[in-house]
Parts: C-alpha cells; sequence; structure tokens
C-alpha cells in the first residue's frame, strides 16, 4: 500500500509517498481501508522529530483516518462488518490506504456525512470534547477561552462549549478566522495580534474573568491566562505551541487565585481511556452531526490535498493560514 512516509526529520520537502507493507488486523481490531485523513500539528511535529507515536504505535503519520471497514481480525464482537463506514482517531498510520484499528475505537460516520467531512471530526472534536468534559468538567452558563479559536480544536470547542450551554470566547490572530469563529457560535473573539486579550476578556466578562482556558499555546501567554482567569478557575494546557519554559512568579499568582492547572495528551492516552471518551462522544455528540439535528454540529474542513502532495499541506498548515481542517484524500 501506499503511505506518508519520511526517511530522517527534517522540513516539508522529506515527504513523499511511499509503498509500505499493508498491516493486518490483530486480535480484536479492524482493517479500515482508509479513503480520506486529516493534518495535525502532531504531524509536524513528528516530521521533525520532536513527537515520536506511542509505544507500538504505526511510524507512518496519521492521527485519524475515515474509510471503510476492509477486514477483521480474530475475536471481534460482529459490531463491524465488511463495507461499513467508519472513522477513528489513531496514535498514528492514517495516512495510508489502510490501518488497522481496536474495534472499539471506530466510530460510525455521521448520516449524509462524506469521507473527506468526517476525517476532520476525530482528532479535533474528541480533543475538544476530551478537554472541555474529562478535563475541564464544564458546566452550563461558565465562561470558556479558546486560544486558536479557528484550528480545528478551536472550532470544535466553540460548539461544544454551545452545546453544553456554555459562554465561547476565543481568541485568533486574523479578522477572518475571527468571523469563523463568530459563525461557529464563539460569543467574543479578540485579536492577540492587536490587542491585549486578557484586558478584553475581562471588560467582557465585567471583571469576573473566565472558568476554563482551553490553551495550546504555553509559555508566552502564562501572565495573561492568570490575568483574565477566575477564582478557582481552570486551565487546561494541551499543547506548547510557544515553548514550556516560563519566567515569573507563575505559582504565586496560580495559587492568589486558587486556580488549577491541568494536562492532557490525547495522544498517549491508554486505549481503555480513550474507549470510554469515544464512547461517550458517540453518544452524547455524534448524533448532533446529522441533518436536521438541533443543535447541528459542523466539522469545517479547510483545504483538500492529495496524499502525493502531503508536503504541500505540511507548508500549508505551517503557514497558519488554514481556518478549521486540512484534509488529505487517500488515493484508491
Amino acid at each position: 500500500m501506499f503511505a506518508a512516509y519520511f526517511d530522517c526529520p527534517g522540513g516539508p520537502e522529506n515527504l513523499y509517498m511511499k509503498e509500505v507493507t499493508k498491516p493486518d488486523p490483530g486480535e480484536g481490531e479492524v482493517l479500515l481501508k482508509v479513503s480520506a485523513s486529516a493534518l495535525n500539528r502532531a504531524d509536524l511535529l513528528q516530521r521533525r522529530g520532536k513527537y515520536p507515536p506511542p509505544r507500538g504505535a504505526s511510524d507512518i503519520l496519521g492521527l485519524e483516518a475515515a474509510g471503510s471497514v476492509a477486514g477483521l481480525g480474530r475475536g471481534c464482537s460482529g459490531r463491524w462488518k465488511v463495507g461499513d463506514a467508519a472513522m477513528a482517531l489513531l496514535s498514528g498510520g492514517g495516512q495510508a490506504q489502510f490501518v488497522t484499528v481496536p474495534e472499539g475505537l471506530l466510530m460510525p460516520l455521521p448520516e449524509d456525512m462524506t469521507f473527506i467531512q468526517a476525517a476532520a471530526i476525530p482528532e479535533a472534536w474528541l480533543t475538544a470534547f476530551q478537554l472541555l468534559h474529562f478535563v475541564g468538567k464544564v458546566q452550563e452558563g461558565e465562561r470558556v477561552l479558546i486560544h486558536a479559536g479557528a484550528s480545528g480544536v478551536g472550532l470544535a470547542a466553540i460548539q461544544l462549549v454551545r452545546l453544553a450551554k456554555a459562554i465561547p470566547i476565543v481568541t485568533a490572530g486574523t479578522q477572518e478566522k475571527l468571523q469563523a469563529t463568530a459563525n461557529a457560535g464563539a460569543a467574543a473573539g479578540f485579536n492577540y495580534k492587536r490587542e491585549d486579550f486578557s484586558e478584553r476578556v475581562l471588560e467582557f466578562t465585567q471583571g469576573s474573568g473566565v472558568d476554563i482556558i482551553l490553551d495550546c499555546v504555553g509559555a508566552s501567554y502564562w501572565e495573561k491566562n492568570l490575568s483574565c482567569l477566575s477564582t478557582d478557575g481552570r486551565w487546561i494546557i494541551y499543547g506548547l505551541l510557544s515553548g514550556g519554559e516560563v519566567h515569573g512568579d507563575l505559582l504565586a499568582r496560580l495559587l492568589s487565585k486558587r486556580a488549577s492547572i491541568h494536562t492532557s495528551l490525547l495522544r498517549s492516552r491508554d486505549k481503555e481511556a480513550s474507549s470510554g471518551h469515544q464512547q461517550s462522544f458517540t453518544e452524547e455528540v455524534l448524533p448532533h452531526f446529522s441533518r436536521g439535528a438541533s443543535p447541528h454540529l459542523q466539522p469545517l474542513v479547510d483545504s483538500v490535498y492529495p496524499l502525493h502532495a502531503i508536503a504541500e499541506a505540511h507548508r500549508a498548515m505551517e503557514e497558519n493560514k488554514n481556518i478549521g481542517k486540512i484534509v488529505i484524500e487517500i488515493p484508491v
């Protein structure tokens, strides 16, 4: 089969489409014929040699995939049959023509949804769902600050916060991205390049601040985050785009707010925890993607690249211009 590959860490130019061995499903696994995958920041980091896959995971790029069941391993429960349309969050291997998935981690495609659209769901939406409900324990009426609001996770989080009857507030770097977050349901949005988002958040919340912060930026935001975090607030870090080295009296500031820091990496969670999150997501969220559902949820696809143009897709994400997900179409 063909797969996205690189022989040594480096820039996008190292990527190419390589012929590799097709995997066989093991005990309790399903073989998925992949029609579409999607690109994530983790793929960029792995390509640079900074984010290796977990022990035992495929070293092929791709943390999500949508396609059809092509085979069943021993011991499968019978829930899935060959030809069923499905999607999955993966620890790796999604940007290939086939990938094996534990059957408990497969999810059905929402009604009337294409493989391209479905490929934009697993990583972003499960990450946002896990951060909000399993880590942050969001409650009705709470205010949630979402950094990188026009990213895949950001746009998913906005809609999931609305679904939880809470209030989403975002940051983004362009007016076009802020407009996209408003279209997704953000109650307020601030351009972090042109204004102090902490001051604007405090103005919007009449000085009380936000109850939860979803932060993929890290070190450069710590002071502003704590300035606009409410007493007893939860600061959830799931990425370090600006690095992780903090200079300053972080602990004293945190203590003065009685605030808590939570961290999460979805890729490194064990299969049992991931299966539990996926089951809750399937039951509580997935039905809202179907046509006619109210409230209706919608993944946003920014652009689609064929697998042989994987290097171009990486360059596009590194330019940070995408709004929503960059999807990789896999050849038949």
